[in-house]
């Protein structure tokens, strides 16, 4: 009757708040999202324009109400559906695969009458574990399912767009770390975080350009911190976001090509403010020939107040508008071409542009020396004596001098043909270390303070140095170093300059020391690791109220962060610091308050790092030593790693003499092996992921075989290596309970089985 009917169709039908979720929660396989490009032709704006959202268009599947058995073929225990069968159910919906006491439950395949197919582990008529799901169109997910529902991790291609997301999900959606990739060339990918389908949070963009964006996300566009790279265009803009938009403080760059024997910095670079992609606000432009520009701006020209250095040393500070002095409206430094296009004469300057007495420097307007402080010392009748004494210096060993500058500032860089590099503070002080200027009385900090422009400042180790300042800088340390053992007053300074170039700079420049830029490839690693390293000195400084670190306070870091072990043992620290200057440690005396500079604490860590990885050289084979290497300590002071960098990379054509071919493949071969760290430690995650499906699979089959009595299952299909997939949402599957009222048609098998 029709009671008993509607009894039985209940018993036959999923919860109806089941299906409502499911409902609220699935999508289609035609998932696309069209991406587009970032406005990258237009470099004078410094544009990257927003991109469209993910457009994922939902097509609602059919939720399965009142479905019914009508045929089933396979193995019972008594009524009840048990073991292996297929059950035809009505609407022309399938189910092949495993049975418990009446309900799906194991391994089995479910395609519904569309062709919609699932494959996979179910548990009490719940889509539960792992599977696939394959559409008519040739999409498919492969990865966990709950409940029906994409969750956990997968992977979804989507035969229409041909795009491909692997990663994390939530409840049907992409949620947590994932890649999606948006042409079938694997050209045009984001990996990074994700929430509700939007990239948000950090991540990586690459576009099918090979332009890169790296940073965080709001709602699928730019927002926050981020680095967008147009490498066609030569061009970098790092800084704050706005909705896709550059609005705050930034630094945008503008590489060139470079200029042969040219020293100066291949590039134009402005810091500072930014509003609707423009330069406005406060900012420093900084000219490829030398030429600085700090001051006001007002849509991206110089405005109101503000300084510009010429190149060859001379100031001017006043008014601008519209990137044009005031009192000299013809005069419009720009950053169009490598030279300011035209300078006034001395005669039509105002006052306050401030001609230094370098102006007519036998070196040359861009080579122009600031050494006024040294000369402020000697007598005012002395002075242009000797700073045209010292020039002459300058000017003998001029091409020792270039060539030192070129080789250093390539240290730490890769081999790029197109450009070139300028001197950081970090490698000018690594030169004085290698020419031994620390080594004379003076601590690398007291000469650091004695060059830099705001004594009482901090000076940042990637502060740029042009080759004019590098000189003076070098002139000042000898002054500093010598001047006590000169006798004579006449022509000091010239003096001094040529006694450090004679018995410091020839016998000891371009000979690398230390652990930083001894080997090309490591250094290029290790630089990785600088400006986190350099934060970390901030604040072990800002907690000490002083500008520097001593060596009792490096070893007590140590201590607290619990390095140290049998091998790594402060006295075996004392000697990694004092390798290059025995003032520290000389193996029985030891004075532990001298200062380190920012490059002695960054080489101490380098050296302390190397030790640890000794263990890797000495037992590669054994698991537990495989990932020790030179990012211990690092990841002990909770830093993420970079990528690790190619091997190919090498410091510059400068550098290249230094290690021949066969010494630079051993290197990157002892690199490779050292360098494993990460590699590993994700290999071991999806090693142990797979173990955990392994392990589930055996319990399921472990329960299976209980709840048959013994009897012996088909081969367990193991679920999908779902490690590496982040799927879409999947569809609806109801609850089918088998029941004594169900029309069934038993299988030849379970026939016999019952005579039996």
């Amino acid at each position: 009757d029709k009671a008993d009917r509607k009894k039985r169709s209940d018993r036959s039908t999923p919860e109806a708040s089941f299906n409502k979720d499911l409902k609220q929660s699935y999508e289609s396989s035609s998932e696309s999202v069209e991406e587009h490009e970032d406005g990258e032709t237009t470099p004078e704006t410094c544009s990257a324009a927003s991109m469209p959202p993910n457009e994922d268009h939902i097509r609602e599947l059919s939720i399965l109400h009142h479905i019914i058995v009508e045929r089933y073929e396979g193995d019972k225990s008594g009524d009840v559906f048990h073991g292996q069968g297929v059950a035809y159910f009505q609407g022309g919906h399938e189910y092949k695969g495993s049975f418990s006491h009446g309900l799906l439950h194991g391994h089995g395949e479910y395609i519904w009458s569309d062709g919609l197919k699932y494959q996979g582990d179910f548990k009490s008529n719940v889509l539960m574990g792992c599977g696939t799901y394959s559409w008519p169109d040739g999409s498919t997910y492969e990865g966990e399912v709950h409940n029906g529902i994409r969750h956990g991790v997968g992977t979804y291609k989507c035969a229409k767009t041909n795009t491909v997301y692997t990663g994390q999900w939530c409840l049907g959606k992409r949620q947590g770390n994932g890649i999606m990739y948006y042409n079938q060339a694997s050209t045009s990918w984001y990996e990074g975080d994700w929430i509700n389908n939007s990239r948000e949070g950090w991540g990586v963009r690459h576009y099918p350009s090979g332009n890169v964006y790296e940073g965080q996300w709001s709602n699928n566009v730019q927002h926050g911190e981020g680095k967008m790279k147009w490498i066609q265009l030569n061009q970098q803009y790092s800084g704050q976001w706005v909705n896709g938009i550059q609005v705050g403080n930034g630094t945008y760059t503008w590489f060139r090509k470079r200029v042969p024997c040219s020293l100066y910095p291949c590039m134009n670079e402005y810091s500072g403010e930014f509003v609707q992609r423009m330069r406005h606000g406060q900012g420093k432009f900084s000219y490829a020939s030398g030429a600085v520009y700090s001051g006001e701006w007002r849509h991206d020209k110089k405005h109101r107040r503000g300084k510009y250095t010429f190149e060859d040393g001379r100031i001017y500070e006043g008014e601008f508008v519209k990137d044009c002095i005031v009192d000299f409206p013809a005069f419009t430094p720009g950053m169009s071409t490598p030279s300011t296009p035209y300078l006034p004469d001395d005669s039509d300057l105002p006052k306050r542009l401030l001609q230094s007495s370098t102006s007519s420097s036998l070196l040359g307007p861009d080579m122009a020396l600031n050494i006024q402080t040294l000369l402020n010392r000697l007598p005012e009748t002395h002075r242009d004596q000797e700073l045209r004494q010292v020039e002459f210096a300058v000017l003998r060993h001029i091409g020792l001098l270039r060539e030192i500058y070129s080789f250093y500032s390539s240290l730490g860089h890769e081999q790029t043909p197109d450009k070139t590099f300028p001197l950081t503070h970090l490698q000018f002080l690594h030169f004085l270390k290698d020419c031994k200027g620390h080594q004379h009385g003076m601590t690398l900090a007291q000469i650091d303070r004695l060059i830099k422009e705001e004594p009482d400042g901090v000076c940042s180790p990637f502060t740029t140095i042009l080759p004019r300042e590098c000189i003076s800088y070098i002139i000042i340390t000898a002054y500093h170093i010598y001047c006590k053992d000169i006798e004579s007053s006449n022509n000091l300074l010239a003096v001094c300059f040529s006694k450090l170039t004679r018995q410091n700079i020839i016998p000891n420049a371009k000979n690398v020391k230390g652990p930083l830029f001894r080997h090309p490839v490591h250094s290029v690693v290790a630089c990785n690791y600088t400006e986190r390293c350099w934060n970390i000195y901030q604040a072990l400084c800002k907690a000490k109220s002083a500008q520097t670190l001593t060596v009792r306070q490096f070893i007590l870091m140590l201590k607290d962060l619990c390095i140290y072990d049998d091998e790594l043992t402060v006295s075996k620290v004392l000697e990694i610091v004092s390798v290059e200057d025995l003032a520290v440690y000389d193996g029985t005396h030891s004075n532990l308050e001298l200062e380190m500079t920012f490059l002695e604490f960054f080489e101490a860590l380098l050296g302390c790092a190397e030790v640890k990885g000794e263990k890797i050289q000495t037992a590669e084979n054994q698991s537990d030593t495989d990932h020790q290497d030179q990012t211990v300590i690092f990841h002990t002071i909770h830093f993420q790693p970079l990528p690790y960098s190619n091997n190919a990379l090498i410091y510059s054509e400068a550098a290249e003499g230094t290690v021949s071919e066969v010494d630079l493949q051993g290197q990157i071969q002892k690199t490779q092996h050292v360098k494993v760290k990460e590699l590993v430690k994700e290999e071991r995650l999806k090693l142990k992921e797979k173990n955990r499906i392994s392990l589930a699979e055996s319990a399921r089959q472990k329960e299976q075989c209980e709840a048959e009595g013994g009897q012996k299952d088909e081969d367990g299909d193991k679920g999908p290596d779902h490690y590496h997939s982040p799927p879409l949402p999947p569809p609806p599957m109801n609850h089918v309970n088998s029941t004594k009222s169900v029309v069934s048609k038993e299988s030849p098998i379970s026939q016999r089985k019952k005579k039996q």
